[in-house]
This record gives structure tokens, C-alpha cells and sequence, in this order.
């Protein structure tokens, strides 16, 4: 990992958004909460705020932070789900990885609850929409990608 110690702790904050599309059966399924697994949408937001939580556990060199707020987001969109997640902490090292990861588990989640009903669902892109804080400074998107 990279030494953090002489860097001073900052508000950093970090928001990420990914999608998963899929058959209109499938969205109508999870708009209606109707899947034999479950409410999709509430149990991807769970599941992003844990891996928010545990992303130094499975991201190799990330390191451990104790986090002030997680928001993950999941709405359905058109084509399929739209997941945003927030994330806030005070450190000496920022909070993206955290962001996509949240929002990485939270569309994994959907395409698991719903995969028995199309399992052709596409995850992506998932990417960092801004950051704030820290010596790097702030970071905004000035467009989405395409995926």
C-alpha cells in the first residue's frame, strides 16, 4: 500500500454510477418486486453498502477506512436499473474505490436476483462520476461513457 501517514486527514467524497440492462420481462419483474428471489432493488442497495464497507478486504491495496455516510441508490431506468452510490469519509486517502465498488456488488446483486428470468442482462459501464477532497483535487465527469 501507499504510506498515507504524512498526508492530513479531508472531507473526501466520491460518486459512482453503473447500469445493468435487460429484457423488458425482466425490468417489469424488478420494477414490481415480483422476482422469486426478492425485492432486487432493496437487496442491491444492502449488498453495495457492504462492499463499500469490505472494499479493502477485496480490493488488494486499498486501504482500510472508516466510513461516515454510504448511499446506494438503485432506480429503474428504461432499459434496465441505474445504480448510484455516495460515499463520505474524513482520511487521508479517498473514497472511489469504495464508490464502484458499492456500485459494482449492488448491479451484481440485480443480475443474480434476475438471472433466472434473462440471464443475457449486461452490466456496464460502471464509472466515477466526481470526487472531492484531497491533494489531488476535485474530479468531475463532463460526460457519461458509453457501454
Amino acid at each position: 500500500m501507499v504510506d498515507v501517514g504524512a498526508k492530513p486527514s479531508t472531507r473526501r467524497e466520491a460518486l459512482a454510477r453503473g447500469r445493468i440492462r435487460m429484457s423488458a420481462e425482466a425490468l417489469r419483474q424488478v420494477r414490481g418486486r415480483r422476482l422469486k428471489k426478492g425485492d432486487a432493488l432493496e437487496a442491491s442497495r444492502i449488498a453495495g453498502i457492504l462492499a463499500a464497507k469490505k472494499t479493502s478486504e477485496t480490493i488488494p491495496l486499498c486501504h482500510p477506512l472508516a466510513l461516515d455516510s454510504i448511499e446506494v441508490r438503485p432506480r429503474c431506468a428504461a432499459d434496465g436499473v441505474v445504480v448510484e452510490a455516495a460515499v463520505r469519509t474524513t482520511a487521508k486517502t479517498g473514497v472511489e474505490m469504495e464508490a464502484l465498488a458499492a456500485v459494482s456488488a449492488a448491479c451484481l446483486t440485480i443480475y443474480d436476483m434476475t438471472k433466472a428470468v434473462d440471464p443475457a442482462m449486461v452490466i456496464g459501464p460502471i464509472f466515477l462520476v466526481e470526487k472531492t477532497g484531497g491533494l489531488s483535487g476535485d474530479f468531475r465527469r463532463k460526460t457519461e461513457p458509453r457501454g
